[in-house]
């Protein structure tokens, strides 16, 4: 005997997205916040960058001051200079922060067990630490670059190393000029002798393979892209291993960095956002901007090093000059810098760098909140 058809209609079966609505929401949040937080500050972040990594005793030709940097860089280079740097810095930033944010909430749910459980300062920093180090080794190559392209159009002054030359036979006709001829090439001759000349940055790091082969300098060449600059890298200081340069320093700095950012961040909102005021932008931004200037000053040395780290590949086109930094390493590169410039050396490019900090943090978690709550509402 057949069995009787069924009535009723079958529900349809409710298939489950595969990245679910919080975290994507958490993700772009945080993309947008970070693209956002960058682009507002883009000159003052190319400053600080410059300052850090210019070699010492510049002269005329250092970035000394903030604004009389910032105005030399715009008669420089115009606008494109304020935001040299600034594409391969959002291509970076926004999936840096997108992976930052939606590993710190992701965190915050697994360790106070979906909200049933209060967070203590220990664990914010743990979170905050484990979603900084994830960011970075996601991004890390687009970090190295950005830096890079930030200072490769700079005008700062290269050690260059003179060609020996055979010195000329003292004349009576010459006379003192002929014989300081002479010492200057018996120096050149001499090992590790350096000689020391002044050309752009951007000309020295000039990736044109028809002036590499004749050996010219021009006077305005053309700055690398982005792609040019990671294959550059990757050509020139070897392969994968050189977009890695200075990771270690950068996770170890960027770990605590992050883990006081966000935790500052929670704790001065309960004290300057009471439920009375917890819609209020000024007191919002007010939270973001202490935060990032709390976190930046107590973790800056390790953004030095970082950067000093990030330009120990950067040489000339044809090999005579570069920015002087031969580093064994993170810890080498610390005492290299105690011993040359003592450690005042560890807080070169602090100030333009609060400057910068205040309004980016700011910025950021701003747009992240206000993103995220329209996302999830």
């Amino acid at each position: 005997m057949a069995a009787a058809p069924s009535s009723g209609t079958e529900e349809p079966v409710k298939k489950e997205p595969i990245i679910p609505p919080h975290l994507a929401s958490y993700f772009i949040a945080g993309g947008a916040a970070g693209a956002a937080s960058r682009t507002v500050v883009s000159p003052l972040e190319r400053l600080k960058i410059i300052q850090q990594v210019q070699p010492k005793n510049q002269g005329n030709g250092s970035y000394n001051g903030v604004w009389r940097s910032l105005v030399r860089m715009w008669k420089e280079e115009g606008f494109r200079g304020f935001m040299r740097g600034n594409g391969a810095n959002c291509i970076r930033i926004i999936p840096y922060s997108a992976v930052q944010f939606t590993t710190y909430e992701t965190l915050k749910k697994l360790f106070s067990h979906n909200g049933k459980k209060e967070l203590d300062t220990i664990t914010r920093l743990t979170a905050g630490a484990l979603a900084g180090i994830t960011s970075v080794c996601s991004t890390y190559p687009l970090d190295l670059v950005r830096a890079r392209l930030s200072i490769v159009s700079a005008s700062l002054q290269f050690a260059h190393t003179q060609t020996p030359q055979t010195a000329p036979i003292p004349s009576p006709a010459t006379g003192a000029t002929a014989a300081t001829s002479a010492t200057t090439a018996t120096l050149s001759k001499a090992p590790g002798h350096v000689m020391q000349s002044a050309p752009s940055l951007a000309a020295s790091l000039s990736t044109s393979a028809a002036n590499r082969a004749a050996g010219a300098v021009a006077s305005k060449p053309r700055v690398p892209g982005m792609w040019e600059m990671i294959k550059l890298i990757h050509r020139e200081e070897g392969g994968i291993r050189g977009l890695y340069r200075g990771m270690v320093p950068t996770a170890v700095g960027v770990a605590p960095y992050v883990g006081i950012n966000f935790t500052a961040y929670e704790t001065l909102r309960m004290w300057i956002t009471p439920p009375e005021h917890k819609n209020s932008v000024p007191r919002k931004l007010l939270c973001g901007a202490l935060a990032g200037s709390i976190s930046q000053t107590l973790t800056y040395p390790f953004d030095v090093l970082r950067r000093k780290m990030q330009v120990v590949g950067m040489k000339s086109t044809s090999g005579a000059g570069s920015l002087g930094y031969q580093y064994n390493g993170a810890w080498d590169a610390l005492r290299t810098t105690v011993r040359v410039e003592g450690w005042q050396g560890l807080y070169r490019g602090l100030w333009p760098n609060l400057l910068k900090v205040a309004p980016s943090i700011a910025t950021s978690f701003f747009t992240y909140e206000l993103v995220k709550e329209f996302l999830l509402s």
